[in-house]
């Protein structure tokens, strides 16, 4: 495979939609929110609150366009090889960091090398075994087998090129004082000051290596936690954008509104599903059973049109129905009390004089109230009347729920997470047996089957499409029937703006792609 794809192609996917309405340069973006921004290396942390600014403070090997196809950002042109065991970038010559200094493909192998080694995401660079750098401005990524995920791994919330000038001085990455403060990018836009827990500006970079871009002046992220608050700063007009927005409430109230639009474009890659997962190392968990009841006890057509107002839609497996991998050949669990009751009962799950069987806690992840929250409070009625007394526990914070996460301390918990681009990046890691760590958002559900690893393994190396659908049908065939997890509901996620901000993103990425065509009318 071979991309021939120069600089002038680059500008063209940027600028061609602009010319029409006339893009102003200047103005402050305010976006919102929900959870602050502790740090924004996004090469060694996940989730939306550092991959958005990372986006802004970093540029990527590449772009993708809404329809999925790579384009050329920092690497006007790559090269795959012919037995796809090496992925050659050809960079730009005119990129600099934040700094002045000079961006080069010894910043590139420093970078790639790094996320392989600290990212959650431990299989999205697994097979990535060096980075030659013939020259200043071409990197060869060698593999040790090939990697079908590697172009979407090199997107703009998942590989940013990082000084190593700064972040290679013996440091421990994780700990690196350059995560925090006085960031040194590679992106359209420069970190100017941070308000820990409350905000974080963003100014333009003049010397960006796309002439003429970005059009902001600068942006402004501020933490909304309460989606009742970030509507009201909408219609004061004090904030213009907010990305993975899903508050049922305030996105019909934002509806309503003539100053406001809204839409769904900009979260095909993310992928997101939420899930009530198990800790099948804990009873009653262990048994597939008792699993499999509470499947069968939840109503998930309610949860879509009475929760969510007909927003969302029912996950039917592991996959995310906008992927190419998604298979509807699953098991599927109906709502029916009946059989839930049954196969408590053949579990051994007796019911007491008050009516219960068994007494266990629900977790949920914060700053989602609708996907999130609400769920895990429907859960008290839904299961109690199959007879499980269920107690919702309310997070302090992320940490708090973190933190159960990673010591496996829970019963179950209304979770949820991306597939960011391919289910490589972001499906194996909450199945693989070898992923179950003392971290948030790997194999929390402690599942193992050994076919499982076998399929994902092969997968994940097998370059023909079809093969690789062929084997993820499989695996979304066999984790349904094992139900380590309940998947309850494609996230329904928005983005609310202000109708003076032009060019709100909606490739795949979403507000996760660097937002350097963003302009603000008058």
């Amino acid at each position: 495979m071979r991309f021939a794809l120069i600089a002038a192609a680059a500008l063209a996917f940027v600028s061609a939609p602009l010319a029409a309405q006339e893009p102003k340069r200047g103005g402050t973006l305010v976006m919102g929110q929900s959870v602050p921004t502790s740090q924004f290396n996004n090469a060694i942390a996940s989730g939306t609150a550092v991959m958005v600014p990372g986006a802004q403070l970093f540029a990527s090997p590449l772009m993708h366009d809404e329809n999925w196809n790579p384009k050329p950002y920092l690497a006007e042109s790559w090269e795959i090889a012919p037995d796809a065991l090496s992925v050659t970038l050809r960079l730009r010559k005119n990129a600099v960091f934040h700094d002045g200094k000079p961006i080069t493909s010894e910043d590139v192998a420093f970078s790639i090398l790094a996320i392989r080694d600290n990212h959650p995401f431990n299989t999205m660079l697994r097979p990535v075994e060096s980075v030659d750098t013939p020259d200043a401005h071409t990197a060869v990524i060698r593999l040790k087998s090939p990697h079908p995920a590697i172009l979407y791994a090199m997107g703009p919330p998942l590989m940013p090129i990082l000084p190593k000038h700064i972040y290679g001085d013996g440091k421990p990455i994780k700990q690196h004082p350059a995560n925090t403060r006085d960031v040194v990018g590679s992106g359209p836009f420069r970190l100017v000051d941070v308000k820990p827990g409350d905000q974080f500006v963003l100014e333009r970079f003049d010397k960006f290596f796309m002439p003429g871009m970005p059009y902001l002046d600068r942006i402004i992220m501020k933490v909304y936690p309460d989606s009742q608050t970030s509507i009201l700063e909408f219609e004061a007009g004090r904030l213009h954008m907010q990305p993975f927005f899903n508050r049922v409430l305030e996105l019909e109230r934002a509806k309503g509104n003539a100053q406001l639009g809204l839409t769904n474009k900009g979260y095909e890659a993310v992928g997101g599903i939420n899930w009530l997962l198990f800790n099948t190392k804990k009873k009653p968990f262990d048994d597939i059973r008792v699993r499999q009841a509470v499947a069968h006890a939840i109503d998930r057509d309610f949860i879509v049109k009475a929760l969510h107002k007909g927003l969302s839609k029912v996950a039917t497996g592991p996959i995310h129905s906008g992927f190419p991998q998604y298979s509807s050949d699953v098991t599927s669990y109906k709502y029916d009390l009946k059989k839930a009751e049954q196969l408590l009962e053949e579990a051994g799950l007796k019911k007491g004089a008050d009516g219960m069987r068994l007494k266990i806690t629900c977790d949920y992840y914060p700053g989602d109230e609708d996907g999130q929250k609400r769920l895990a409070e429907y859960m008290k009625p839904a299961l109690k009347r199959v007879g499980i007394d269920v107690e919702v526990r309310a997070p302090a914070d992320f940490a708090a729920w973190a933190k159960r996460m990673a010591e496996k301390d829970f019963d179950i918990s209304m979770d949820a997470a991306f597939a960011w681009g391919d289910p490589v990046i972001g499906v194996h890691r909450t199945y693989l047996s070898s992923n179950i760590r003392p971290l948030v958002f790997t194999n929390n559900a402690q599942y193992v089957n050994a076919k499982v690893d076998e399929i994902l393994a092969a997968a994940e190396r097998e370059p023909d499409a079809a093969k690789r659908k062929t084997l993820y049908a499989d695996f979304q065939k066999i984790v349904t029937a094992d139900v380590p997890l309940y998947w309850l509901t494609e996230l329904p996620y928005h983005t609310i703006y202000n109708k003076k901000v032009r060019n709100v993103p909606t490739t795949i990425w979403g507000s996760a792609s660097p937002m350097m065509d963003v302009w603000l009318a008058d």
